[in-house]
């Protein structure tokens, strides 16, 4: 008599979308953002800040705000164009636009006297970006149409 062994089966790996990888990296990175910003809240000094009219040294205005406000859309607004422009526009823009936020996100740092928790909100937004980019520059390219060939049962396959 056979005893029924359990069998184990490998996961299934699935390739996850170039489009997926980005806009799931670009959430992180506003997450990151929010959450460094909303720790910072617990400061000493800095709500007392703020009661006073002052963030980073800049007095709070509407223009301020706007500027802010502004630099927190454009990460958001790749979420969306990441998954939605086509490829080649795709790949372009995330390479511009990851590229022009590696300053951004190292400024946070520029004079905090919590060197440590900012160093680590920015090196995790820093390597996110790095990974942006690498995701952008090493998007999978097409195999030309003369690559393309046709299997036994008569479908067009792409060679590889």
């Amino acid at each position: 008599m056979r005893t029924r062994q359990p069998t184990t089966t490998a996961l299934e790996e699935q390739r996850i979308p170039v489009r997926a990888k980005l806009a799931a990296a670009w959430t992180s990175l506003v997450l990151l953002y929010a959450y460094v910003d909303i720790l910072g809240f617990f400061n000493p000094g800095v709500i007392k800040d703020i009661e006073a009219g002052v963030v980073f040294e800049f007095d709070i205005s509407q223009a301020l705000f706007i500027v802010f406000l502004a630099l927190m859309a454009i990460p958001i607004f790749m979420v969306v164009l990441s998954m939605t422009l086509p490829a080649r526009a795709n790949r372009t823009t995330n390479l511009i636009v990851a590229s022009i936020q590696v300053p951004f996100a190292a400024f946070a740092a520029v004079g905090e006297s919590w060197r440590y928790f900012y160093g680590l909100g920015v090196a995790l937004e820093l390597i996110v970006l790095v990974l942006i980019l690498r995701y952008a520059w090493t998007w999978p390219r097409t195999a030309p149409a003369a690559a393309m060939a046709t299997s036994p049962d008569r479908e067009t396959v792409r060679a590889q």
